[in-house]
């Protein structure tokens, strides 16, 4: 059913509406997200992108591609590496480590890069698929 090895992503650049609408449903107003001026004397020296907003392509992926349909988040790790700014794309990339077909779960290499070549984000994932196992 799945392989280790097997893989798949999605690609997305977050502008400054999606940054502002995650910020009101995260209520995440961390003037390092929002406000220009205060971002410019951080150590990034813009503003950046909600890490969680990024990673959640890591979500998208597993829910629409691999494994897809019928799969549900066990666990998560993530570590954030470098930051994202608006108007870099990113990319979340799940690969299959491992899949135990009696229990039905299914350990993935999760990551996201930005503009095709740096790591943003690391980590594991832990899925159960749905109607496969005990």
């Amino acid at each position: 059913m799945f392989k280790i090895g097997d893989e798949a992503s999605l690609k997305k650049i977050f502008n400054e509406h999606e940054v502002l609408a995650f910020s009101h449903l995260s209520m995440d107003t961390n003037p390092v997200h929002l406000d220009e001026e205060y971002a410019k004397d951080t150590i990034f020296g813009n503003r950046i992108v909600h890490g969680f907003l990024y990673s959640s392509l890591i979500s998208a992926v597993i829910a629409t591609k691999l494994p897809g349909p019928g799969s549900i988040y066990m666990s998560q790790t993530l570590k954030f590496t470098k930051p994202v700014f608006l108007g870099e794309e990113v990319e979340a990339i799940v690969k299959v480590l491992n899949f135990d077909d009696v229990k039905g779960n299914l350990l993935l290499e999760t990551i996201c890069i930005k503009n095709g070549d740096v790591q943003v984000v690391s980590g594991e994932a832990l899925i159960k698929i749905l109607g496969h196992g005990k």
